[in-house]
């Protein structure tokens, strides 16, 4: 993390204009020497500059801009952000206050990582992901919570339901930091209804325990609800304008997904955009029933409903088929890694390729604004581009399925009596 926040320090200073914007020339610089950061960049344009507190006023205007303080992010990145602006006079000082909150939340996912999996959680640790996406976006927050989340359901010693559930809020604290571990609560809930291995922890005489996993459901729910209710109460228009941007969001250059790249030449239609919108949330859905459903049919084999292992493939779905795929999406995956046990090569492939796209398509932005090496055929850029984002796409099926195919010891170790654990740690004494 020390040699990402080095990374997008690059781009700070050393001098700022009346805005506290990083001069000379910041946009040159964090295109051209690919040190660009959304922290950095959403300094102005938010009212971030202004410390406004986000969604108690504003809200969004006919053509999509949001206003008043309002971004684009859930509640609590909201509130994240306001934080990390509050003593701060310049996009430095921001992308400095920012650093120092998230940090603790990426010391958080390597400690629990290094608890469930050991030495491999150096894979998050020292991966390029880390250098290149740390304190590129406000992310750290909400994968600890869904790290967390994995944690408690795996090391927890209280029964199924009540482990499940505890994972369950931090899953919905998740959603109110980013809305991607929401899915997680899915497969979870099959767990649940599963009764856990072999169905030795479904209540007396159940088969299948629709109650706790209606329980799981509704925990993640709930606090997602009662996180996000005083926001709505007190500033509605504002609060809703969030979720309102993303839904309107279109399929362009900035949301680097394979439907911009695979279909650039009419991306620009509305015909294409209204398309998008229905076919790209239909696919993800698809993606993952399919990938609840061949977990379901892998418990009837093994015994246990692999929770972990299904979530991993349905976010390899989302990152494929959803029309956003912002760069720092790889630190999502990245746990996944660690958690699961897929071959290596799937692995390093992915994070060359991850980061062959993570840096090309900053300075591909900046030769573009040059006139120069738009096509593949102009340069070496355009084609790291090219290899990054269609291998990453490639690689991303493979992996929903690899990682289908794959075990992972937290799927398949229960937690056992912290009484039985002293009493093993004794006898090895």
């Amino acid at each position: 993390m020390l040699l990402g926040f080095a990374n997008k320090a690059r781009c700070l200073g050393p001098g700022f204009d009346e805005d506290g914007r990083s001069t000379p020339g910041y946009a040159d610089r964090a295109y051209g020497q690919a040190c660009y950061s959304d922290i950095q960049h959403l300094w102005l344009g938010r009212q971030i500059d202004e410390h406004v507190f986000p969604y108690l006023s504003g809200g969004i205007t006919a053509d999509g801009s949001l206003y008043g303080g309002v971004v684009e992010y859930p509640v609590l990145t909201g509130v994240l952000i306001w934080l990390g602006a509050l003593f701060a006079d310049t996009d430095a000082g921001f992308l400095l206050g920012s650093a120092v909150l998230m940090a603790p939340f990426g010391l958080a996912v390597a400690w629990w990582l290094g608890r469930l999996r050991g030495w491999r959680a150096l894979l998050w640790a020292l991966g390029p992901p880390l250098v290149l996406y740390s304190f590129h976006n406000w992310d750290l927050p909400v994968i600890a919570c869904a790290t967390a989340a994995v944690y408690v359901a795996a090391r927890s010693t209280r029964p199924l339901r009540e482990r499940a559930t505890l994972a369950a809020v931090l899953l919905g604290l998740g959603f109110a930091f980013k809305i991607y571990p929401a899915i997680f609560v899915l497969p979870l809930a099959l767990l649940v209804l599963s009764g856990g291995r072999d169905g030795a922890e479904a209540p007396p005489g159940v088969r299948y325990d629709v109650r706790g996993a209606l329980r799981v459901v509704g925990a993640a729910v709930g606090t997602a609800v009662l996180v996000n209710a005083p926001f709505a109460v007190l500033g509605f228009e504002g609060w809703v304008a969030s979720f309102e941007f993303q839904s309107r969001r279109q399929v362009d250059l900035s949301t680097n997904s394979i439907w911009y790249w695979g279909f650039r030449a009419v991306a620009d239609t509305e015909q294409f955009q209204d398309t998008m919108s229905l076919v790209s949330p239909l696919l993800v859905i698809a993606a993952f029933v399919l990938a609840c459903a061949l977990g379901w049919r892998r418990m009837r084999q093994t015994g246990t409903y692999p929770w972990v292992v299904v979530s991993a493939a349905m976010l390899c779905g989302f990152l494929l088929l959803h029309k956003v795929h912002s760069p720092q999406y790889t630190l999502w995956l990245l746990p996944f890694f660690v958690l699961v046990s897929v071959r290596w090569g799937w692995i390093v492939a992915y994070l060359v390729a991850d980061l062959a796209m993570g840096i090309s398509v900053f300075v591909w932005l900046h030769l573009t604004t040059l006139g120069e090496g738009y096509s593949i055929y102009e340069g070496f850029t355009a084609q790291a581009l090219m290899i990054g984002v269609w291998g990453r796409a490639a690689l991303l099926i493979g992996l929903f399925v690899a990682f289908l195919g794959a075990r992972s010891p937290v799927d398949d170790s229960p937690p056992e009596p912290t009484t039985s654990r002293r009493l093993d740690a004794g006898r090895l004494r």
